[in-house]
């Protein structure tokens, strides 16, 4: 913006400074042409008040010229021909075919064949003596003129460019100071998070529309604050108050499981019972990304083996999912955090390999370029390119591989990636057949990223 501002007022002005120019110029040229017709005018008007007087020594002597005049003086006689002129003009033909009538003046502007590429301004008088009407053609040379208006011109063009490099540099820095108030309010806006709604941008001392933008910004930032918070209660409101009605259920649930029932009731039963695990498992996560929402992860910072929490989920899964071949390649890693935490983030990638797999989930831990690695994989369909950022938003889930009756609530992933984050590392999906889900977490004294 400050460029394409310093570049627009530079053409501005330079349109401006161009028009402004051609008509100085314009108007300049045509006063000095007016002086020159001015000049040859009075200079005819002597030179007739000679002829008219009738003394040849008169007329000779006004056709000196003055130290510094450069005017050419003809005088002709009835019949056309030269009768007197100036010592330049010795020989030279009538300069010009202007014949006015007594008393009457003319004018032309011409070239003359003896002189340079410089026109002449001609006046042309009439005359009455007493041997008949005499014409006096007095002839100025434009050379000044336009010698005048080249140097007016070049000065303004040499003039131009440094002025257009001030006008340019100034609007670049007063536009540039102007928008430093915004680029605060765009830095701040841009370091805000669903975390900190409470963030504010800064209100320029202005009262300006930066300043009201700012003000904008903040009361939308008050408004999104409040539905946040209000959404934020709703959800933890609603999960807590879902926690006591469905451990009883379930309670019931499991005393229904162990009692004698038909057949076709105790498959009901055991549906149920899995609808209310998986019921049991989402309001667990709504309680959980509510706390994350209100106060961040839990970060502990106790020594937690990574290669512990993979052989307790490679054993839990090969037990819950025996269709599934569960390998493990295992190298001790140990990081610090949360163990709880981490092991539930390891817990949402296993289940959700297991998931999807077709017929085999690995787990991988190791240590790569000074970080502790996890890759949990599968070969399942995969998740497409542009999908792999995306899945790690809430309630996503990929048409063509998750569905509402496969158990997945679409928090698993979220859950994951905040824990990881709140842990100073990263999770991404990478490229390859199958899905891999990898965690990367900084080892003992290595940097969060």
């Amino acid at each position: 913006m400050r460029l394409r501002s310093a570049l627009a007022a530079a053409l501005a002005v330079a349109f401006a400074f161009a028009v402004a120019a051609a008509a100085f110029v314009y108007l300049a040229r045509a006063d000095l042409i007016g002086n020159v017709d001015a000049a040859a005018r009075q200079r005819a008007a002597e030179v007739a008040s000679a002829v008219a007087a009738g003394g040849q020594g008169a007329i000779d002597q006004t056709l000196k010229p003055s130290p510094g005049e450069q005017t050419l003086v003809q005088v002709l006689a009835p019949s056309g021909k030269v009768e007197a002129a100036s010592a330049a003009l010795v020989g030279i033909a009538p300069l010009s075919p202007l014949r006015p009538q007594p008393g009457e003046v003319l004018r032309e502007q011409r070239l003359l064949p003896f002189a340079d590429e410089d026109p002449y301004r001609v006046v042309a008088e009439g005359v009455v003596t007493g041997t008949g009407a005499r014409t006096v053609l007095v002839a100025q040379s434009l050379r000044p003129v336009n010698e005048s208006t080249e140097a007016v011109a070049a000065i303004l063009a040499v003039g131009l460019p440094p002025m257009l490099l001030v006008i340019g540099a100034a609007v670049f820095l007063f536009v540039g100071r102007s928008l430093h108030a915004v680029e605060a309010i765009r830095g701040r806006v841009a370091g805000i998070t669903a975390r900190d709604l409470h963030a504010r941008v800064p209100v320029p001392e202005a009262h300006d529309e930066v300043a009201a933008l700012a003000e904008t910004m903040n009361g939308m930032l008050d408004r999104l604050e409040t539905a946040a918070a209000s959404q934020r209660r709703f959800v933890a409101d609603a999960s807590h108050e879902l926690r006591s009605p469905l451990a009883t259920l379930q309670a019931g649930l499991d005393r229904l499981a162990i009692a004698s029932l038909p057949g076709a009731t105790a498959e009901l039963v055991g549906l149920l019972h899995r609808e209310s695990e998986r019921l049991g498992r989402l309001v667990s996560d709504l309680l959980l990304l509510a706390r994350i929402d209100e106060r961040g992860p839990i970060r502990r910072h106790d020594d937690v083996d990574l290669d512990d929490l993979a052989y307790t989920e490679r054993d839990r899964i090969a037990t819950r999912r025996p269709d599934l071949t569960v390998r493990a390649q295992l190298a001790p890693v140990r990081v610090s955090g949360d163990a709880h935490d981490l092991g539930r983030a390891l817990r949402n990638l296993v289940d959700n390999a297991a998931r999807h797999a077709r017929t085999e989930v690995v787990l991988r831990v190791a240590v790569r370029d000074g970080w502790g690695c996890v890759d949990v994989a599968d070969d399942g369909p995969g998740v497409p390119e542009e999908q792999r950022e995306r899945i790690f938003d809430r309630f996503v889930r990929l048409d063509d591989s998750r569905s509402r009756a496969d158990g997945g609530s679409g928090l698993g992933l979220p859950i994951t990636k905040e824990i990881i984050a709140a842990h100073g590392g990263t999770v991404q999906v990478l490229p390859g057949p199958g899905t891999t889900v990898q965690i990367l977490l900084p080892l003992d004294g290595a940097p969060p990223r």
